[in-house]
């Protein structure tokens, strides 16, 4: 028997080749895309999930400032660490790493200036699943100057040769100098990492050059993780923090606000709202999209599945009502068509893995993740995907199945039998279902694509254009002339302006400790962030200074005594107006002195965040070199800077970058959401075209004659479009009304992640339905005017 439904459902595929194809072919790039987005939810749910101990792995959050989420950080102080070792017992062990550090290292003739490296304690391989394939891990770490390279960056190196005790120089960087010797190797830190690097350099490197640094709670540069019992209980620990704190600190360190809390390892990536990350995080609330989106793509195909297979269920009344008429029974026949759904399903399921087989180079590459199709043959994703195939398989052909099954032979066969008003109902309700779902899609994307053109496009309040800006690390010598340096290269012709800065906007920069006079004469504590400056960068990046003045050399006080704020900083200082703050003390990381002027806000930070509290102090003491450079010949100006830099720093390699790409660097997450949003997108809009495609093939053929009756007594081709075009056109404009506040309320969600950002306009939504309508006309008007312009008497001769 079994072998006969087979045969029959075989039959039925090749004999409506079209019919197939369309709802195979739906089908399977449903499930394709449904795979993809699984494998790229689990890569991104999967983060940290590799260390062995990683259960009962934390990590310290500092709370600064009035305790809100923009106030939590996870960059932090030294002391904290042992501290918290000493004075619990459920903490087992601590590791701190550093702030994350670029170093240059040289060995032979190989140079490179390593931008992920960590110093780190001695104790990190005892915490993390970190496998070392050379050296010990106990050990390895423990001496000063000790490095531990990853494998990928000793091939670098060192290339077949054993890099076990060789010494590879730091240099230039002052802090970073000094002769490291190799005593580990370890494997790559897996991609699915919340943070990751490429060198690990000792600690006690770290404390020779700044051993006060490490007994201060209010220096920070650490990132605190620690390992506890299998009985922590995180809440009763938390309780324990304010006596710790109150014992810890000094008298006046308790005049400033300052609160721990802790956070699991697993929470890391996804769940984390604190600031001043060590790596990247991702996005919740991303996930949860995708996993709508994945899961509207398969009840889109399904729907298709669904609605074709019971449009077309009238063809075979007859087939049942002569089974029925030579002995079948009910449950025989839902048994042969529910295995005809399967059958189709699985084809379609096969097929799919094909597609994601062919696709996982496109999918690696747009996400930036690695992607191969041994995820896909696990214990989990397989079963998981062919289960939901035959779910799908089920569910699509249900409805078919147990409404075949019931048809009266005797009114079949006397041909009685027709479309029932419950399954037409039926399939207007899963077309405006679907097309809602599609709709909701399109408003969607066109506000991705606005709000991220936003971004790019947003004034920053400083100038990001033709800026080139040359990493020079703190290297000594550069340090040492940096005047020379700038003068040399603003004699270029190339060359309109030059400053010098510890930080440009969109890379790192340190908080610091500042006390600034109040209204009533009081010096008060904040922890505004800092930007160490030239005289020249204000007027270089064209920042608008709204009260007092920028730095000027005319004024020889500047240089030690005087500090520059932002808006937001006046206002968390309790000044409304910006030309109050003028003249008033400050006291910042042992200078004092007069605040001078204060500047426009500007976008130092992603749009993400609102623009913070910002300090800005003269210092010569930095890191990079900014040039305004002419866009004539752009080449011809990086070339002119690379040959005259080889003459000022030739023991430094020529690293340049451009302020507009490094600053949007800081979006990358955001574009590659907007790529996956906008392809699954369209692909789910494909999916439900194909299905009213076929509705609309089906429906011309139903009414095949009543268009040839139509043709002959005077009917225009227009009219007859029309005829067939508006019950799906008005299943469409049904479907807008319903996508609508769906939508809208979706997208207001997902915009509330951005400090900055658009308003939904109702135009969004009129040109997602103006699209949907015109690709609705387009998917049916083929059939309808292909049948409109159709011979009648060749519908008509059976008559």
């Amino acid at each position: 028997m079994f072998k006969n439904y087979l045969k029959i459902a075989w039959r039925n595929l090749t004999k409506n080749k079209g019919y197939s194809i369309i709802n195979i072919g739906g089908l399977a790039i449903g499930m394709a895309c449904f795979l993809m987005i699984i494998m790229f939810i689990n890569n991104e749910l999967s983060y940290d999930s590799y260390h062995e101990k990683g259960d009962n792995i934390y990590r310290v959050v500092h709370h600064m400032g009035s305790g809100e989420v923009k106030d939590k950080w996870i960059w932090g102080n030294a002391p904290v660490g042992s501290a918290l070792k000493e004075d619990f017992s459920e903490v087992v062990e601590k590791v701190q790493f550093s702030g994350r550090s670029d170093v240059l290292l040289e060995y032979n003739s190989n140079s490179f200036q390593e931008s992920d490296c960590f110093y780190v304690d001695a104790s990190v391989f005892d915490v993390f699943t970190w496998p070392l394939v050379s050296g010990n891990p106990r050990t390895a770490l423990e001496a000063p100057y000790s490095i531990v390279l990853t494998e990928s960056t000793a091939k670098k190196y060192f290339g077949n040769e054993d890099p076990m005790g060789k010494v590879i120089e730091g240099v230039g960087g002052r802090a970073n100098d000094g002769q490291y010797t190799v005593t580990g190797i370890m494997k790559d830190v897996p991609q699915n990492s919340h943070f990751s690097f490429d060198v690990l350099l000792s600690m006690s490197s770290f404390y020779q050059s700044r051993p006060e640094i490490f007994d201060a709670w209010g220096y920070v540069d650490f990132y605190t993780y620690f390992l506890v019992g299998d009985n922590f209980n995180v809440d009763a620990f938390q309780l324990k923090m304010p006596e710790f704190l109150d014992k810890r600190q000094t008298e006046e360190e308790k005049q400033y606000f300052y609160n721990l809390n802790f956070e699991p390892l697993k929470d890391a990536y996804l769940k984390s709202s604190a600031v001043r990350q060590p790596g990247i995080v991702g996005s919740l609330p991303n996930i949860y999209i995708f996993a709508i989106i994945g899961l509207f793509i398969l009840v889109i195909a399904s729907i298709n599945f669904m609605n074709l297979a019971t449009a077309r269920s009238m063809e075979r009344a007859k087939e049942v009502g002569v089974r029925k008429v030579i002995g079948a029974d009910k449950k025989g026949l839902v048994y042969q068509f529910l295995g005809e759904s399967l059958i189709m399903v699985l084809i379609a399921a096969i097929i799919g893995l094909v597609v994601v087989f062919v696709c996982i180079p496109w999918l690696s590459n747009i996400t930036g993740k690695q992607f191969n199709m041994n995820e896909v043959f696990n214990s989990f994703m397989l079963p998981l995907y062919f289960g939901t195939a035959i779910i799908t398989g089920l569910f699509a052909g249900s409805y078919p199945a147990f409404v075949l099954s019931s048809f009266k032979p005797v009114s079949v066969l006397k041909g009685l039998v027709s479309s029932s008003p419950q399954g037409v109902n039926l399939r207007k309700g899963l077309v405006i279902f679907q097309f809602s779902l599609s709709i909701a899609l399109i408003a969607s994307t066109v506000i991705v694509y606005f709000q991220l053109g936003f971004m790019l496009n947003k004034n920053l309040g400083f100038d990001n254009e033709q800026q080139l800006v040359i990493d020079f690390n703190w290297d000594g010598q550069v340090l040492d002339n940096i005047e020379t340096v700038k003068s040399e290269f603003k004699n270029l012709p190339e060359v309109i302006s030059v400053a010098g800065s510890r930080t440009v906007p969109g890379s790192h920069f340190p908080a610091a400790g500042t006390e600034i006079e109040t209204f009533e004469g009081s010096m008060e504590h904040f922890e505004p962030f800092l930007y160490e400056i030239d005289f020249d960068f204000i007027p270089h990046y064209e920042i608008e200074v709204v009260a007092g003045r920028a730095y000027s050399r005319e004024f020889v006080t500047d240089s030690v005594q005087a500090m520059i704020v932002n808006e937001a900083a006046v206002k968390t200082f309790g000044y409304a107006d910006p030309a109050d703050i003028i003249g008033k003390k400050f006291q910042q990381w042992g200078r004092e002195g007069t605040i001078v002027g204060v500047v426009k806000d500007f976008n130092y930070l992603s749009l993400h965040q609102e623009v913070a509290p910002l300090s800005m102090r003269y210092s010569q003491y930095g890191r990079y070199i900014s040039l305004k450079v002419k866009t004539d010949n752009m080449q011809q100006a990086i070339t002119s800077i690379g040959q005259k830099w080889a003459e000022l720093a030739p023991h430094r390699p020529f690293l340049y970058s451009f302020l507009d790409d490094s600053f949007n660097e800081q979006y990358q997450a955001d574009f590659r959401f907007k790529k996956l949003f906008t392809i699954f997108s369209f692909l789910a809009i494909l999916i439900a075209c194909l299905g009213l495609f076929g509705l609309a093939t089906y429906s011309a053929m139903l009414r095949t004659k009543e268009i040839g009756i139509r043709k002959v007594l005077g009917a225009e081709v227009s009219s007859i479009v029309t005829l067939l075009s508006k019950d799906f056109i008005r299943l469409v404009l049904i479907s807008i009304l319903i996508a609508t506040p769906f939508a809208w309320y979706a997208m207001n969600k997902w915009l509330n992640v951005y400090a900055y950002k658009i308003d939904i306009s109702w135009w969004v939504f009129a040109l997602a339905g103006l699209i949907a309508v015109s690709v609705a006309i387009l998917t049916v008007s083929y059939h309808a005017v292909k049948s409109a312009r159709a011979n009648p008497i060749k519908s008509l001769r059976t008559e």
